[in-house]
């Protein structure tokens, strides 16, 4: 069994790569500023299969999660994420019926569920007809009873940049990572 890891605020950054996507997602200090690399997350090119796996540096030497989809090609895909050892520590998928308009994931893992929406109707109609790289784009994930989960929230900046709240215990800091960078790399920004 894994030890649950939870971390209430971090950033996720794209770094710059010409042929993958790539992040870095650091803890947020409590007065705000970046702290220590968490993770360094690259994309796979090509596969069967999407999957993107989490390394503990740039290093590279060793993944310690990832996320990867159930299916080869599912508009509502499914996308496991496990730890380095392969332990499934939670799940989430895009909800493509209701994403038309309005993207919407579901989230799931031991002791939370949820659902999450860009925030603003408005910009997600006007993100489907223009592509406007400095729109900021932000998700709410909210539990059945209303209670947040947890929040994504994209700053207006040259490279995507991601502010990550994650207020609910039960979500395991890299099941929160794998969602952020998600949205980041499924919506193909």
């Amino acid at each position: 069994m894994t030890d649950s890891i939870h971390l209430p605020a971090f950033f996720v950054k794209q770094k710059f790569a010409m042929t993958t996507n790539r992040y870095e997602i650091r803890e947020a200090q409590p007065d705000g500023v970046e702290g220590r690399v968490m993770a360094v997350a690259q994309q796979k090119r090509m596969a069967f299969k999407e999957e993107v796996t989490f390394y503990a540096d740039e290093s590279k030497s060793r993944a310690v999660f990832s996320f990867k989809a159930r299916q080869r090609v599912d508009l509502n895909a499914g996308y496991d994420v496990r730890d380095e050892h392969g332990t499934q520590l939670g799940f989430f998928r895009k909800d493509f019926g209701k994403s038309l308009l309005r993207s919407t994931f579901h989230l799931e893992g031991p002791g939370y569920e949820g659902t999450g929406r860009e925030r603003s109707q408005a910009v997600a109609i006007v993100r489907r007809i223009a592509d406007l790289p400095f729109l900021s784009i932000h998700f709410d994930f909210t539990a059945p009873d209303g209670r947040t989960l947890m929040q994504v929230e994209r700053q207006f900046k040259l490279r995507d940049r991601y502010t990550v709240t994650v207020p609910e215990q039960a979500i395991d800091f890299r099941v929160a990572a794998a969602v952020a960078v998600g949205l980041d790399a499924l919506m193909q920004r």
